[in-house]
Protein backbone atom coordinates (compact mmCIF):
# COMPACT_ATOMS: atom_id res chain seq x y z
CA UNK A 1 0.00 0.00 0.00
CA UNK A 2 1.49 3.15 -0.99
CA UNK A 3 1.63 5.83 1.67
CA UNK A 4 -0.83 8.22 0.61
CA UNK A 5 -3.19 5.48 0.25
CA UNK A 6 -2.65 4.27 3.41
CA UNK A 7 -2.90 8.38 5.01
CA UNK A 8 -5.88 8.49 3.34
CA UNK A 9 -7.36 5.27 4.67
CA UNK A 10 -6.57 6.43 8.16
CA UNK A 11 -8.56 9.70 8.13
CA UNK A 12 -11.84 8.45 6.91
CA UNK A 13 -11.04 5.99 9.70
CA UNK A 14 -10.83 9.14 12.08
CA UNK A 15 -13.55 10.80 10.60
CA UNK A 16 -16.07 8.34 10.87
CA UNK A 17 -15.20 7.25 14.56
CA UNK A 18 -16.11 11.11 15.04
CA UNK A 19 -19.15 10.97 12.71
CA UNK A 20 -19.93 8.12 15.30
CA UNK A 21 -19.46 10.14 17.94
CA UNK A 22 -21.49 13.18 16.97
CA UNK A 23 -24.50 10.89 16.01
CA UNK A 24 -24.73 8.53 18.91
CA UNK A 25 -24.36 12.01 21.22
CA UNK A 26 -27.30 13.81 19.21
CA UNK A 27 -29.82 10.93 20.83
CA UNK A 28 -27.71 10.72 24.21
CA UNK A 29 -26.97 7.35 24.41
CA UNK A 30 -25.96 4.20 21.84
CA UNK A 31 -23.64 1.56 21.19
CA UNK A 32 -20.48 3.29 20.65
CA UNK A 33 -17.51 0.46 21.73
CA UNK A 34 -18.36 -1.70 19.28
CA UNK A 35 -19.41 0.80 16.51
CA UNK A 36 -15.67 2.89 17.47
CA UNK A 37 -13.74 -0.68 17.06
CA UNK A 38 -14.52 -1.32 13.29
CA UNK A 39 -14.21 2.18 11.85
CA UNK A 40 -10.85 1.04 10.46
CA UNK A 41 -11.82 -2.21 8.81
CA UNK A 42 -14.84 0.23 7.62
CA UNK A 43 -12.28 2.35 6.41
CA UNK A 44 -10.94 -0.46 4.26
CA UNK A 45 -14.02 -1.52 2.86
CA UNK A 46 -16.01 1.28 2.12
CA UNK A 47 -12.54 3.54 1.21
CA UNK A 48 -10.75 0.98 -1.33
CA UNK A 49 -12.01 -2.39 -1.29
CA UNK A 50 -15.44 -3.10 -2.22
CA UNK A 51 -17.14 -2.62 -5.74
CA UNK A 52 -19.95 0.20 -4.78
CA UNK A 53 -21.58 2.85 -6.28
CA UNK A 54 -22.81 5.43 -3.81
CA UNK A 55 -25.49 6.80 -6.45
CA UNK A 56 -26.85 3.29 -7.84
CA UNK A 57 -26.68 1.69 -4.27
CA UNK A 58 -28.57 -1.18 -5.71
CA UNK A 59 -26.07 -1.73 -8.41
CA UNK A 60 -26.11 -5.29 -9.32
CA UNK A 61 -22.16 -5.36 -10.12
CA UNK A 62 -22.13 -4.20 -6.24
CA UNK A 63 -20.28 -6.17 -3.35
CA UNK A 64 -22.15 -6.84 -0.43
CA UNK A 65 -21.72 -5.65 3.34
CA UNK A 66 -23.68 -7.88 5.90
CA UNK A 67 -22.89 -6.33 9.24
CA UNK A 68 -23.71 -8.91 11.13
CA UNK A 69 -23.35 -7.04 14.81
CA UNK A 70 -25.93 -4.93 13.59
CA UNK A 71 -25.59 -2.33 16.71
CA UNK A 72 -22.74 -1.14 15.01
CA UNK A 73 -25.27 0.92 12.82
CA UNK A 74 -23.81 4.24 13.68
CA UNK A 75 -20.41 3.42 12.12
CA UNK A 76 -21.96 2.09 9.16
CA UNK A 77 -24.64 4.70 8.76
CA UNK A 78 -21.65 7.07 9.17
CA UNK A 79 -19.36 6.09 6.64
CA UNK A 80 -22.03 5.90 4.04
CA UNK A 81 -22.63 9.24 4.62
CA UNK A 82 -19.40 10.22 3.92
CA UNK A 83 -19.42 8.20 1.07
CA UNK A 84 -22.35 10.01 -0.37
CA UNK A 85 -25.23 7.33 0.08
CA UNK A 86 -27.51 9.92 1.60
CA UNK A 87 -27.13 13.59 2.96
CA UNK A 88 -25.10 13.68 6.14
CA UNK A 89 -27.83 15.82 7.83
CA UNK A 90 -29.66 12.59 7.62
CA UNK A 91 -26.98 11.36 10.77
CA UNK A 92 -29.08 13.76 13.44
CA UNK A 93 -31.79 11.66 13.14
CA UNK A 94 -30.43 7.91 14.81
CA UNK A 95 -33.28 6.49 16.27
CA UNK A 96 -35.77 9.11 16.53
CA UNK A 97 -39.49 8.24 15.47
CA UNK A 98 -39.94 8.43 12.00
CA UNK A 99 -36.10 7.98 11.10
CA UNK A 100 -34.50 6.25 8.50
CA UNK A 101 -31.24 5.23 10.46
CA UNK A 102 -32.64 2.77 12.88
CA UNK A 103 -30.48 1.70 16.30
CA UNK A 104 -29.75 -2.10 13.93
CA UNK A 105 -29.23 -1.78 10.41
CA UNK A 106 -32.69 -2.10 8.36
CA UNK A 107 -32.11 -2.53 4.71
CA UNK A 108 -35.96 -1.55 4.07
CA UNK A 109 -34.94 2.21 5.64
CA UNK A 110 -31.72 2.93 4.94
CA UNK A 111 -29.69 3.69 1.63
CA UNK A 112 -26.71 1.37 1.40
CA UNK A 113 -27.95 -1.34 3.85
CA UNK A 114 -27.78 -4.51 1.97
CA UNK A 115 -29.30 -6.94 4.49
CA UNK A 116 -31.48 -6.09 7.64
CA UNK A 117 -29.45 -7.45 11.01
CA UNK A 118 -29.38 -6.91 14.72
CA UNK A 119 -30.80 -10.19 15.93
CA UNK A 120 -27.17 -11.89 16.53
CA UNK A 121 -25.56 -14.81 14.68
CA UNK A 122 -28.65 -14.32 11.87
CA UNK A 123 -26.60 -11.73 9.31
CA UNK A 124 -24.10 -14.69 9.14
CA UNK A 125 -26.88 -17.05 7.16
CA UNK A 126 -27.71 -14.15 5.45
CA UNK A 127 -24.21 -13.46 4.44
CA UNK A 128 -23.69 -16.94 3.10
CA UNK A 129 -27.21 -17.41 1.67
CA UNK A 130 -26.39 -14.07 -0.67
CA UNK A 131 -23.08 -15.59 -1.46
CA UNK A 132 -24.32 -18.83 -3.03
CA UNK A 133 -26.59 -16.87 -4.67
CA UNK A 134 -24.37 -14.58 -6.24
CA UNK A 135 -22.42 -18.21 -7.26
CA UNK A 136 -24.78 -19.79 -8.91
CA UNK A 137 -25.74 -16.77 -11.23
CA UNK A 138 -22.11 -16.64 -12.39
CA UNK A 139 -21.58 -13.33 -10.79
CA UNK A 140 -18.24 -12.10 -9.47
CA UNK A 141 -19.72 -10.05 -6.55
CA UNK A 142 -18.44 -10.59 -2.96
CA UNK A 143 -19.89 -10.53 0.33
CA UNK A 144 -18.36 -9.42 3.05
CA UNK A 145 -19.23 -10.30 6.70
CA UNK A 146 -18.78 -8.70 10.26
CA UNK A 147 -19.17 -10.23 13.30
CA UNK A 148 -18.83 -9.96 16.55
CA UNK A 149 -16.64 -11.89 18.90
CA UNK A 150 -19.33 -12.20 21.34
CA UNK A 151 -21.48 -13.04 18.81
CA UNK A 152 -19.95 -16.26 17.53
CA UNK A 153 -21.32 -17.73 20.64
CA UNK A 154 -24.05 -17.95 18.39
CA UNK A 155 -24.64 -21.66 17.31
CA UNK A 156 -26.16 -20.13 14.26
CA UNK A 157 -22.71 -18.76 12.79
CA UNK A 158 -21.60 -22.77 13.02
CA UNK A 159 -24.10 -23.87 11.12
CA UNK A 160 -22.87 -21.25 8.39
CA UNK A 161 -19.08 -22.00 8.91
CA UNK A 162 -19.96 -25.36 7.96
CA UNK A 163 -22.54 -24.31 5.20
CA UNK A 164 -19.95 -21.73 3.47
CA UNK A 165 -17.42 -24.72 3.57
CA UNK A 166 -19.52 -27.37 2.04
CA UNK A 167 -20.36 -24.91 -1.02
CA UNK A 168 -16.88 -24.01 -1.64
CA UNK A 169 -18.02 -20.02 -0.99
CA UNK A 170 -14.85 -18.42 -2.33
CA UNK A 171 -16.74 -14.82 -2.12
CA UNK A 172 -17.42 -14.73 1.35
CA UNK A 173 -14.67 -12.61 3.09
CA UNK A 174 -15.74 -12.87 7.13
CA UNK A 175 -14.57 -10.88 10.23
CA UNK A 176 -14.84 -11.11 13.62
CA UNK A 177 -14.35 -7.69 15.48
CA UNK A 178 -12.25 -9.39 18.54
CA UNK A 179 -12.39 -6.72 20.50
CA UNK A 180 -12.31 -9.52 23.77
CA UNK A 181 -15.70 -7.65 25.04
CA UNK A 182 -19.17 -8.31 25.37
CA UNK A 183 -22.06 -6.51 26.60
CA UNK A 184 -21.95 -8.82 30.23
CA UNK A 185 -18.13 -8.78 30.23
CA UNK A 186 -14.95 -10.29 28.99
CA UNK A 187 -15.55 -12.90 26.39
CA UNK A 188 -13.35 -14.69 27.95
CA UNK A 189 -14.95 -14.77 30.85
CA UNK A 190 -18.38 -15.71 29.90
CA UNK A 191 -17.61 -18.13 27.25
CA UNK A 192 -14.00 -18.60 25.92
CA UNK A 193 -13.51 -18.85 22.61
CA UNK A 194 -9.78 -20.07 22.56
CA UNK A 195 -7.91 -19.49 18.83
CA UNK A 196 -10.83 -18.27 16.54
CA UNK A 197 -9.06 -18.60 13.13
CA UNK A 198 -8.10 -22.27 13.86
CA UNK A 199 -11.37 -23.12 14.69
CA UNK A 200 -13.14 -21.53 11.19
CA UNK A 201 -9.84 -23.45 9.67
CA UNK A 202 -11.10 -26.73 11.35
CA UNK A 203 -14.93 -25.87 9.85
CA UNK A 204 -12.85 -25.92 6.15
CA UNK A 205 -12.23 -22.26 5.99
CA UNK A 206 -9.21 -19.75 5.22
CA UNK A 207 -7.96 -17.69 8.10
CA UNK A 208 -6.00 -14.87 8.86
CA UNK A 209 -5.37 -12.70 12.27
CA UNK A 210 -4.36 -9.29 12.39
CA UNK A 211 -4.37 -5.83 13.67
CA UNK A 212 -7.87 -4.47 13.55
CA UNK A 213 -6.59 -1.12 13.99
CA UNK A 214 -3.88 -1.15 10.74
CA UNK A 215 -5.95 -0.28 8.10
CA UNK A 216 -2.43 -1.48 5.68
CA UNK A 217 -2.90 -5.25 7.48
CA UNK A 218 -6.32 -5.45 7.08
CA UNK A 219 -5.95 -4.40 3.25
CA UNK A 220 -3.73 -7.17 2.58
CA UNK A 221 -5.31 -9.67 4.28
CA UNK A 222 -8.16 -8.81 1.99
CA UNK A 223 -6.42 -8.63 -0.93
CA UNK A 224 -4.89 -12.35 0.20
CA UNK A 225 -8.42 -13.42 0.64
CA UNK A 226 -9.10 -12.62 -2.39
CA UNK A 227 -7.12 -15.03 -4.05
CA UNK A 228 -9.26 -17.97 -2.75
CA UNK A 229 -11.60 -19.63 -5.55
CA UNK A 230 -12.97 -22.88 -3.38
CA UNK A 231 -13.28 -21.59 0.84
CA UNK A 232 -14.42 -19.13 2.85
CA UNK A 233 -11.99 -16.59 4.58
CA UNK A 234 -12.24 -15.30 7.86
CA UNK A 235 -9.95 -12.81 9.21
CA UNK A 236 -9.68 -12.62 12.77
CA UNK A 237 -9.35 -8.56 13.69
CA UNK A 238 -7.78 -7.58 16.98
CA UNK A 239 -8.99 -4.42 18.62
CA UNK A 240 -9.76 -2.16 21.11
CA UNK A 241 -13.66 -1.71 22.32
CA UNK A 242 -14.22 2.12 21.92
CA UNK A 243 -11.39 2.71 19.52
CA UNK A 244 -10.22 6.04 19.45
CA UNK A 245 -11.91 7.32 22.65
CA UNK A 246 -9.41 6.97 25.21
CA UNK A 247 -11.69 7.37 27.97
CA UNK A 248 -13.77 4.21 27.21
CA UNK A 249 -11.53 2.34 25.11
CA UNK A 250 -11.35 -1.68 26.70
CA UNK A 251 -14.21 -0.91 28.97
CA UNK A 252 -17.13 -3.23 29.80
CA UNK A 253 -19.02 -0.29 29.90
CA UNK A 254 -18.18 1.20 26.22
CA UNK A 255 -21.10 -1.55 25.04
CA UNK A 256 -24.02 0.86 25.27
CA UNK A 257 -23.95 4.05 27.15
CA UNK A 258 -25.06 7.72 27.34
CA UNK A 259 -23.07 10.67 25.64
CA UNK A 260 -23.36 13.62 27.21
CA UNK A 261 -22.37 17.04 25.33
CA UNK A 262 -19.57 17.10 27.52
CA UNK A 263 -18.87 13.98 26.78
CA UNK A 264 -18.86 14.53 23.30
CA UNK A 265 -16.86 17.61 22.97
CA UNK A 266 -14.02 15.10 25.20
CA UNK A 267 -14.40 12.33 22.37
CA UNK A 268 -14.32 14.75 19.69
CA UNK A 269 -11.32 16.99 20.79
CA UNK A 270 -9.25 13.80 21.34
CA UNK A 271 -10.07 12.58 17.93
CA UNK A 272 -9.37 15.89 16.10
CA UNK A 273 -5.93 15.98 17.48
CA UNK A 274 -5.66 12.38 16.46
CA UNK A 275 -6.92 13.42 12.83
CA UNK A 276 -4.29 16.79 12.53
CA UNK A 277 -1.40 14.26 13.55
CA UNK A 278 -2.27 12.00 10.56
CA UNK A 279 -2.88 14.71 8.48
CA UNK A 280 0.57 16.47 9.19
CA UNK A 281 1.66 12.71 9.31
CA UNK A 282 3.42 12.84 13.05
CA UNK A 283 1.44 9.47 13.46
CA UNK A 284 2.38 5.98 12.47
Amino acid sequence: MQKDEKKKLRIFSKQIQMKTIETIAGIGIGHVGGALSIADLLAVLYGKQMKIDPKHPAWEERDWLVVSKGHAGPAVYSALALKGYFPMEQLDTLNRCGTRLPSHCDRNLTTGIDITTGSLGQGASSAAGVALGLKMSGKDNRVYLVLGDGEIEEGQVWEMAMFAAAKKLGNLIAFVDNNKLQIDGEVDELCALGDIGLKFEAFGWNSRTVDGHDVESIDAAVEEAKKQTDKPTMIVLHTVKGKGWSEIEGKVGSHSRTISQEDKERALKEMRQALQAIEEGDAE
